[in-house]
């Protein structure tokens, strides 16, 4: 059995137009190679809408739920993690470096043991990527580099609203 993600309460309602999107792939549909292993590795351009008003800062979670295999799922692999990213910015570019985050925007430690974006790179099979945007009732203190499990504890009751984004990747060669 597999480890889950942490569930939040959701204080408000996340269909009052809280979304996020991408230009590169619709909801449920495939991610283009160039923001994968087999490409670019590099982030799709990320944009959101209506954060709660509520909201002091954002956390993205980006994971694959279905690693290693989608027959036999152990726990969900972090592929990004960003927090206090300002509500109101809009959007990350395709790309995004450390340098170009939105000013205090923070990272943490994906599961290559590194900060930054590592993109879909399943071993076998068809994978499902979540792009998870949550809405947070305050900025939190720097986490110096923060696993998700000190993020996500960072964030239990602070949680005001979330979104997701899901995307497909099968590599065509392994």
């Amino acid at each position: 059995m597999g480890i889950a993600h942490t569930t939040f309460t959701v204080t408000e309602e996340t269909a009052m137009g809280f979304t996020l999107v991408s230009e590169s792939f619709r909801d449920n549909n495939m991610i283009p190679a160039r923001y994968t292993c087999d490409g670019w590795d590099m982030s799709p351009p990320l944009f959101w809408t209506r954060p709660p008003e509520r909201a002091n800062s954002l956390v993205l979670i980006v994971d694959d739920p279905d690693a290693p295999d989608p027959e036999t799922p152990d726990r969900p692999w972090v592929h990004w993690l960003l927090y206090n990213i300002p509500p109101f910015s809009g959007d990350l570019e395709e790309g995004v470096t450390t340098q170009d985050l939105p000013l205090g925007c923070l990272q943490g430690m994906n599961d290559w043991g590194r900060t930054g974006y590592g993109g879909p790179c399943p071993p076998r099979g068809k994978h499902r990527y979540r792009y998870t945007l949550y809405a947070l009732d305050r900025v939190l203190p720097d986490l110096k580099t923060p696993d998700r499990p000190a993020l996500e504890k960072a964030m239990q009751g602070h949680v005001v609203a979330k979104t997701e984004l899901t995307g497909m990747y099968q590599r065509l060669r392994v």
